[in-house]
């Protein structure tokens, strides 16, 4: 890849860790995607699960929703997708139908990432369309997003837990 792509890239993966901080702000899992299609970003999204009472309200999917809108088109042809986390295997599935050319993550999620870490949905030859997967862009801000999160998320459960047994 040359410098000029590392430099898209960064700056793409930067909008989606600013979009995931967000998430955390709601108290949703942070993470945060952007569509770029021509250089210019088209969709993005961050978790909004528990906010919408939606499980499938993942920054992936609203970022894809976006963009479909904006290209008034279901595929998205030549499009790269940037998120702060590997695609679970739901937004892996809809990467594949919605033809999106390009995948590029920061962390990998050795449970559930179906972009090549626990499986491999977004290069599966079985498939009628495949991406190119990029990562790595951002993953240790990322990682320490995701890791802070799920440790104070931690922390407030044992809290609570605490307080519950102190009245009993």
């Amino acid at each position: 890849m040359n410098s000029d792509n590392n430099n898209n890239d960064q700056h793409f993966m930067q909008r989606a860790f600013e979009l995931a901080q967000q998430a955390e702000q709601l108290d949703e899992i942070p993470v945060g995607a952007v569509v770029v299609y021509q250089g210019e970003i088209i969709g993005e999204g961050f978790n909004q699960s528990i906010l919408l009472n939606d499980p499938s309200a993942h920054a992936e999917m609203i970022a894809i929703r976006q963009a479909g809108k904006h290209l008034n088109n279901y595929r998205l042809l030549d499009c790269t997708l940037y998120v702060t986390l590997e695609p679970c295997p739901m937004c892996a599935g809809l990467l594949v139908h919605s033809r999106v050319k390009r995948l590029v993550y920061a962390s990998p999620d050795l449970k559930t990432g179906a972009a090549g870490s626990a499986f491999n949905l977004v290069d599966s030859s079985q498939l009628n369309h495949q991406l190119v997967v990029n990562n790595g862009i951002m993953a240790e801000q990322c990682s320490e997003l995701l890791s802070g999160f799920f440790k104070r998320r931690r922390a407030e459960k044992k809290s609570n837990k605490k307080l519950i047994l102190n009245k009993k």
